[in-house]
């Protein structure tokens, strides 16, 4: 901070009210930090989840990363579960969610079509037709709806507009954390702390150690007035007049994943996942500035190009941009564990594994810091090397890390012992019965070691 700042001045510290105690306080209502939550709830903890925006669900909602993905295994054995199938579920129940049943997972052109602009699609495969596999389309704000009414109905005590300001710490322990509101700093004390913040936040204030990534942003938006199906009859009756399209809007915006639209659930309107940006600090609010403005400006000139080149585009119209920014990768903690690339190209299984991705465990060990007691993380943030990060950070597996801290926090509550002494076996038993897959057997081509290298 010396290198960028130059003068500074000083501050009182004052003292602090104590708005809340409780058992476990969760900072960050994204999907990782709602999962925490409502899992720590339902363990019988009391629990607080603080939130510096008005809204639940972080990147999914505020973010529009509008596909859960990352969820299967090769093939088509589903491993990520638990509470986020419950949220698919209940934003199902809404029309707020679509996914292929099981009979159109399969590789063929015909599901190819169906379900490919949905996102339900291998991106990992490089053959075409891509697997159709198990994914989810989603409307954001139904995904803020869910959330509300898991929160409520677990008797989680909600705090919105609150943004964390710094650990409150007795020795090596945390005690609890600082927010800072429109009321002022306000104080509340906890047992257990769970950092889902994504970029490290309240590990970074409590000491924890930790490397500085970075990867791509992106101003993710949405367009309305899309007539979808005239422009998927073009994609197909005219594949390579589509092709050359398709090359000259990624040109125009600058960077994108492989189908740089996607349907949602509502009719007409189609989510962007670009532009991509590299080079931006998420953490600086001048490069998150320069970024907006940026990606603003990419965005319109994509919607001017496809309003005059692109069939079912004719009418489009700019809905508007996420709330948040797309932050990838910032803060990664180095904890107990340190995830490798490796790790997860080969599919190593662990011992102690407590949520899983596609193809790869993540040990319980990589959601603790070093150190420090009475904290643990969840979220994008977690105990890894940055080209790995990249490869496990999506939303599902997030919400499986959310899910196992809570109820590793409420069992070091239940047990009054440390985090990093909580049995994993524990956990694993509690996530299974929970409906989730913690890793604990491994999948058939999981690389399996010695039980020395396994934990």
């Amino acid at each position: 901070m010396s290198e960028r700042h130059r003068e500074f001045v000083s501050v009182a510290a004052g003292q602090v009210p104590v708005v809340a105690d409780c058992d476990v306080v969760v900072v960050g209502a994204g999907p990782a930090g709602t999962s925490a939550a409502v899992s720590a709830a339902r363990n019988g903890c009391k629990v607080v989840l603080l939130e510096r925006y008005h809204h639940l669900g972080g990147m999914a909602s505020g973010g529009m990363v509008l596909v859960l993905d990352d969820m299967v295994n090769a093939g088509t054995e589903i491993v990520t579960t638990g509470i986020v199938s419950e949220f698919t579920e209940r934003m199902k129940a809404q029309d707020g969610a679509i996914y292929p049943p099981p009979e159109d997972c399969r590789t063929d052109w015909e599901a190819w079509k169906k379900w490919s602009r949905w996102g339900a699609i291998d991106f990992h495969s490089t053959g075409m037709p891509q697997p159709i596999i198990h994914a989810v389309a989603f409307d954001p704000d139904c995904w803020k709806r869910v959330s509300l009414d898991m929160v409520r109905e677990a008797g989680v005590e909600l705090r919105t507009h609150s943004w964390f300001s710094e650990a409150l710490m007795e020795g090596g322990k945390m005690t609890g954390v600082v927010a800072q509101t429109k009321m002022g700093r306000q104080a509340i004390r906890a047992k257990m702390v769970i950092d889902a913040t994504g970029d490290l936040d309240v590990g970074a204030s409590a000491g924890a150690s930790y490397l500085q990534g970075q990867f791509i942003v992106t101003t993710v938006f949405r367009l309305c007035d899309v007539d979808t199906a005239k422009a998927e009859a073009f994609e197909y009756s005219h594949p390579e007049e589509y092709k050359a399209l398709d090359r000259a809007a990624r040109r125009v915006i600058g960077g994108a994943w492989g189908m740089w639209w996607l349907k949602t659930p509502l009719p007409g309107i189609v989510w962007c996942n670009c532009p991509h940006m590299p080079g931006y600090d998420g953490m600086s609010p001048e490069h998150m500035v320069a970024s907006e403005y940026e990606g603003r400006e990419r965005m319109m000139k994509l919607l001017a190009f496809a309003r005059e080149n692109i069939p079912g585009f004719e009418n489009a119209k700019m809905l508007g941009a996420a709330e948040q920014m797309g932050i990838r990768q910032t803060r990664l903690l180095q904890g107990e564990y340190v995830v490798t690339k490796d790790d997860l190209t080969k599919r190593r299984w662990f011992a102690d594994s407590v949520c899983r991705g596609r193809d790869y465990y993540t040990p319980y060990r990589a959601l603790l810091p070093k150190g420090i007691d009475n904290l643990i993380v969840a979220g994008r943030h977690y105990s890894v090397e940055s080209e790995a990060q990249k490869l496990s950070r999506e939303i599902p597996p997030c919400m499986a890390q959310g899910e196992a801290s809570g109820i590793a926090a409420a069992l070091a509550i239940a047990g009054n012992v440390a985090l990093r002494d909580v049995d994993a076996r524990a956990i694993q038993k509690q996530m299974r019965a929970q409906g989730a897959d913690p890793g604990d057997v491994p999948s058939p081509n999981a690389l399996v070691e010695t039980m020395e290298t396994a934990q």
